[in-house]
């Protein structure tokens, strides 16, 4: 399977946000809010155009989409930024074909070479870690509302950025609109 991956346009808008719309469809853990939080976070200023990328297919149908934006942690002492991850969507027809994966460590890349330190992700417990994402908990960083513990995850994309660390992780406003 030839899958390309560049990052997102304002022509691609429409064609992501179904892609979303659709990929979340069947999700039991979920409000199927997901393409409005993604329209939402463009719009803000928390958006990072190359860190919104997608897969193509050999058609030119996008099939897969990623978007990282910024926030912070903080606590009394200091304001650390770091990115959010969310979501990362594949096309029903895509999925359980490793294609989620490519687009995962295509987007860490992405992040670590435009020099992001750390991401942030609420997710599932059991896909998450095996890109290193850890329990935020073990750096004391915490959710801004109730989630399970296992669920709210940290990855260092530079070794040991996180250590001093710790607060209550504030995202942008697009994610309580």
């Amino acid at each position: 399977m030839n899958i390309t991956f560049r990052q997102e346009q304002p022509k691609d808008y429409s064609q992501t946000e179904a892609l979303i719309e659709q990929a979340f469809r069947n999700e039991v853990m979920t409000d199927h809010q997901e393409h409005f939080l993604v329209d939402r976070i463009r719009k803000s200023n928390a958006f990072i155009p190359e860190l919104s990328i997608v897969a193509v297919n050999q058609q030119n149908n996008i099939i897969g989409h990623i978007l990282f934006s910024i926030i912070s942690i903080e606590n009394k002492e200091q304001a650390t930024p770091s990115l959010a991850l969310a979501p990362i969507s594949v096309h029903p027809d895509y999925q359980n074909k490793g294609i989620g994966s490519m687009l995962m460590k295509e987007g860490l890349e992405k992040a670590k070479a435009a020099g992001y330190r750390s991401i942030i992700v609420l997710g599932h417990a059991d896909y998450y870690p095996r890109f290193g994402f850890k329990p935020a908990s073990l750096w004391g960083i915490e959710a801004p509302f109730d989630v399970p513990e296992e669920a709210f995850m940290a990855l260092e994309l530079e070794p040991g950025v996180l250590e001093r660390t710790s607060g209550i992780v504030h995202y942008s406003k697009a994610f309580s609109e």
